[in-house]
């Protein structure tokens, strides 16, 4: 089962930034352990960050065909990219929404998701966690 990981803006920081909030995880810690959950659910994922939103946005059109589900933490795209929330929904692909933090708990303007509406599940607050719970849930939609 193939599985597109997107990674959004700023998550390359993973670690250095804000660890109190997002964890000492790197983003190469939360990779390795992508795909050695995948690995045990027998997943094969394709794993990118970007911080432009055209790039998600291009990775989600290249990857449709291969892809069987798709993970995505849009980071700051989150709370307003309707661009990324039409792309996620014209590729007609499960697709989880994570976050390391539980947005639903931190400032206002994060609280809200305008690409939820089009994924299958949104899973926040559980760390390196989110991913790993995102790929089970594919497993066991129809996309797994």
């Amino acid at each position: 089962m193939n599985i597109l990981v997107l990674h959004g803006p700023n998550l390359n920081l993973l670690g250095e930034r804000e660890p109190e909030v997002y964890g000492r995880w790197t983003l190469a810690d939360v990779n390795a352990a992508i795909r050695k959950k995948a690995k045990a659910l027998g997943q094969r994922p394709r794993i990118y960050q970007s911080n432009h939103e055209g790039r998600l946005i291009d990775l989600l059109h290249a990857n449709r065909k291969w892809a069987a589900g798709v993970v995505i933490n849009p980071g700051a795209y989150t709370h307003y990219s309707y661009a990324l929330r039409d792309a996620i929904a014209a590729i007609q692909k499960p697709v989880i929404e994570v976050h390391l933090s539980d947005i639903k708990k931190r400032e206002p303007f994060r609280r809200v998701s305008v690409v939820e509406p089009v994924c299958l599940a949104q899973i926040s607050g559980k760390g390196v966690g989110s991913y790993l719970a995102a790929l089970e849930r594919l497993r066991s939609s129809r996309a797994g």
